[in-house]
């Protein structure tokens, strides 16, 4: 395993310039990933940052710090890994198709954490092919926060390893419970917030050069969205979510959501307005 670890962070341009310049790419069959870890050995979890991150997505100062604001922390990782030599296809068209996360301790405001990313395995589907991606944060030695991301290279004809198994297979039926609003700039405030500048979430016009009729919201802002109504108005010391994106939320939309709740858990679909199209799906538990 390689361990590359990264004392200060390029700005936002110089990492999407470095994603960009990787997408000339044109790899053959790829039996694994090289085995590269990143590390962030010191990152503060700010005041600042945190409200910032919780008002884009719809949570208030009593939440705490959100389940999958760690993600922000490692994002920036994910996205040197596109832009390098260990990344064998290109940046851009690559897939959030799915994301887990599980908080095992309180995170606070002020925490000091080391933040790793490291390449993971690879799973065939009908679509291309699929890799994982996962990060944990690490405070006084104790993993406190950890999650898994499976991106989809769609096209991939010649894939390697298992076929992809859905984390998702309970059939409960789900009821309306609410609706939230997803306006036209919602992509561009996420990607202050996280990093994540993909033009397909700016505006119309930059996805529409990539093949999109509208621009469409981050799977990561609805799922953090839908989370910050099923989420208690408290800290939760353990959590855990996973989510799958379906189909895309094209800005502006209304949208609906529709939970199955047990003591164990919450199932949950961020739907339409009319509640007939599933734009993703997932279990939340605390």
């Amino acid at each position: 395993m390689k361990i590359l670890e990264i004392n200060k962070m390029p700005g936002q341009v110089a990492l999407n310039l470095g994603a960009l310049r990787a997408s000339s790419k044109r790899p053959g069959k790829i039996e694994s990933l090289p085995e590269v870890t990143y590390v962030r050995p010191k990152v503060l979890v700010d005041a600042r940052a945190v409200s910032a991150y919780a008002k884009v997505c719809g949570f208030k100062p009593a939440h705490g710090v959100p389940l999958l604001y760690p993600h922000m922390l490692a994002f920036p990782l994910s996205m040197m890994l596109f832009g390098s030599k260990y990344y064998p296809w290109p940046a851009m068209g690559t897939v959030h198709l799915t994301h887990s996360a599980t908080q095992h301790q309180r995170i606070n405001l002020g925490d000091e954490l080391r933040i790793e990313m490291q390449t993971g395995e690879l799973l065939s589907h009908e679509k291309g092919q699929i890799f994982a991606l996962r990060s944990r944060a690490i405070r006084d030695n104790a993993v406190v926060w950890e999650s898994t991301g499976h991106f989809l290279r769609v096209g991939v004809k010649d894939v390697s390893g298992p076929p992809y198994p859905s984390d998702l297979t309970d059939p409960a039926p789900l009821s309306h419970q609410s609706d939230f609003y997803a306006g036209a700039g919602i992509g561009r405030r996420y990607a202050l917030v996280s990093g994540d500048v993909n033009p397909i979430h700016l505006s119309a016009l930059t996805a529409r050069i990539l093949g999109f009729k509208r621009a469409i919201a981050h799977g990561m802002w609805t799922t953090a969205r839908a989370l910050s109504t099923l989420m208690p108005r408290e800290p939760v010391d353990q959590a855990s979510v996973v989510a799958e994106f379906k189909t895309p939320l094209y800005l502006p939309a209304r949208t609906s959501l529709w939970t199955s709740r047990t003591e164990e858990r919450t199932l949950f679909e961020v739907r339409n307005a009319k509640g007939d199209k599933p734009h993703l799906r997932g279990r939340v538990m605390y």
